[in-house]
């Protein structure tokens, strides 16, 4: 990050659960409004990163989307780890030169096409990939949804650090009070109390309905140039401050049975590390966070590894300090993916550079710092920003 990069342009669809058109037709139409937000024209975007398991090819969005030579090409492995990942990406390119105008983008139909949440069974047949293997060893037995791997790390957290289903609730509730002020938000206007959250029906122990991000339909793009070109754009500069993809060791799963600390989410920590050093930032320094929330516990886990507190300590934090629009750290204050899209993450990405410019529907005061992250429990990624 040293030679210095930006986001200049951000964009997004409308996020919906069926939204009648391609997912090649909602990636141009979020990048589309990146450009227009930035004041760039597609000819000039020379970079483009994608997920490995978006279903548009880079080389189909640059033809469609009217760009000219592409130099910088890739696209990250994986799901809810990617999102920063794809900006990082996108920032080196642009650091060293190798692309000025890079766009990364996530565009997918999860609701109405393939959906995540639902359970898959092994396949066996041919050379079986590890993902394959290792489903064999866990499928048979039940766990075949992400909800399952999450329940048993929660779990773990429960009955190391004493905390409660109602500490997970806390966590559902501030983040559909954020969705309800936010017109962009699948749950605007419709509030939902601890007593809601509580009774919402079991999907697996201890993970709630209330616990669990939601399925949606649409797009979001985030444009990346050099810090000096972004000053010469349409919108206030957002900094690049830091930048890092991690994996900790012993990864298997989201359930971390891989590793001695089932409670601990190892590879949030590693890019924590990396985001302070490059940044020369600390926890303190933050005024305002998006923390992958694809299920509720992962954000107390996400802000002990992050360093915000100690482990165990998550629950009392957010009791006491609060990550409400007053609270010490305002966290997902879009309604995140629980209350307002899930889109593997990128939308977090938008709401903290909204945040940054002052622009967010959920304004803190006078953010000057900006941390947010992708999925916990798995390879994963993060970015801080800053006011350029």
């Amino acid at each position: 990050m040293a030679n210095g990069s930006a986001i200049a342009g951000i964009g997004a669809t409308e996020f919906a659960k069926d939204s009648g058109r391609s997912e090649l037709r909602l990636a141009l139409e979020c990048a589309t409004a990146a450009l227009n937000d930035a004041g760039v024209g597609a000819a000039e975007v020379d970079g483009l990163v994608a997920y490995g398991m978006d279903n548009n090819d880079v080389s189909d969005v640059a033809r469609y989307l009217g760009c000219g030579e592409i130099t910088f090409y890739a696209q990250t492995p994986l799901g809810g780890g990617s999102a920063c990942g794809t900006v990082a990406l996108a920032a080196l390119a642009v650091a060293t030169g190798a692309a000025n105008i890079v766009i990364a983008y996530r565009a997918m139909n999860e609701r109405s096409g393939f959906r995540y949440g639902q359970p898959t069974s092994y396949q066996p047949g041919g050379v079986p990939t590890s993902f394959q293997v290792n489903q064999s060893w866990t499928v048979p037995f039940g766990m075949a949804t992400p909800a399952v791997q999450v329940a048993l790390t929660a779990r773990r957290y429960m009955h190391q650090y004493g905390a409660t289903s109602a500490d997970f609730g806390l966590v559902a509730v501030s983040s559909r009070n954020y969705a309800v002020t936010n017109p962009q938000a699948w749950f605007y206007g419709r509030p939902i109390t601890l007593d809601d959250h509580q009774n919402s029906r079991m999907i697996a122990d201890p993970i709630r309905l209330l616990d669990c991000c939601q399925e949606s339909d649409g797009g979001v793009a985030i444009l990346v140039t050099s810090l000096e070109r972004a000053r010469d754009q349409r919108q206030p500069v957002v900094e690049i401050l830091g930048a890092a993809q991690g994996i900790a060791p012993g990864y298997i799963d989201m359930t971390q049975r891989g590793r001695d600390d089932m409670a601990h989410a190892a590879d949030t920590a590693v890019i924590g590390r990396l985001l302070w050093e490059q940044s020369g930032l600390t926890p303190a320094d933050i005024d305002v966070a998006n923390l992958y929330d694809h299920y509720s516990p992962a954000v107390l886990m996400s802000l002990e590894a992050l360093g915000f507190c100690g482990p165990g300590e998550a629950p009392g934090f957010v009791r006491d300090e609060g990550i409400g629009i007053d609270g010490k750290l305002p966290v997902n204050t879009n309604g995140g993916q629980l209350s307002e899209a899930y889109l593997h993450g990128y939308n977090g990405i938008t709401e903290v550079v909204r945040q940054i410019r002052g622009t967010a529907v959920n304004q803190v005061a006078n953010v000057q710092t900006a941390l947010v992250t992708s999925g916990s429990h798995v390879p994963t990624s993060g970015l801080v920003l800053g006011r350029g």
